[in-house]
């Protein structure tokens, strides 16, 4: 990232997600900067089709069609869990591997299912969060962040969404659904891609 990296100066936003959990966690991030955020359910604009086969395209893809729709400005967030024993999976399939509607309590049994198939002794696992932020002129800026650590099972913890009761960060002995949300808010995938956004995008507090 260079620095020729475009500022977000309009205080108006498009959160480019129909998922109530990350609409919550990034409104969080946000509200500092007075932004008014609306999310893409809100404004009644379509889900489109994920084609892409990275994290980076199909935050993309969900961004410029944000942004095209509402003429504003549009982050979309893509993000998963990838874990090791599994080459990499569930990956950018992590939201369909909890079928339609989301049922992430089979979704982290599938997960644990798949490393037994495996024989897996390695349950390294990490959270993954590309951000896009894209305008309706087409301009795009991405914002990577990561946890690393390892996966516990039975879940634990109601505080989270998706598969966060599986996923303890190294260095803690708690789930991501275990901390509360300010816990999460300072470690988590999404809070460090947005770390990343909020420097080179936002004017400071």
């Amino acid at each position: 990232m260079g620095e020729n990296v475009r500022k977000l100066l309009s205080n108006r936003l498009i959160i480019a997600t129909h998922n109530d959990g990350k609409i919550k966690e990034i409104n969080e991030l946000v509200r500092p900067y007075r932004i008014a955020a609306t999310s893409a359910g809100e404004l009644g604009l379509d889900d489109p089709e994920e084609t892409g086969k990275t994290f980076a395209e199909n935050a993309a893809i969900k961004a410029h069609a944000a942004a095209g729709a509402s003429g504003l400005p549009a982050l979309a967030d893509d993000s998963g869990l990838a874990v090791a024993a599994l080459d990499g999976a569930p990956g950018i399939y992590s939201a369909r591997w909890a079928g339609d509607p989301r049922d992430f309590g089979a979704a982290m049994a599938k997960v644990k299912q798949a490393l037994q198939n495996a024989g897996a002794d390695d349950f390294s696992a990490k959270f993954v969060c590309v951000l896009c932020l894209a305008w309706p002129d087409g301009h795009e800026e991405f914002f990577t962040g990561e946890v690393h650590g390892t996966l516990s099972f039975p879940p634990r913890g109601d505080q989270g969404f998706g598969y966060d009761p599986i996923l303890v960060p190294d260095g803690f002995e708690e789930t991501f659904a275990e901390m509360t949300s300010a816990e999460k808010r300072a470690l988590s995938h999404r809070a460090r891609a947005f770390d990343k956004f909020r420097t080179a995008c936002l004017p400071p507090l």
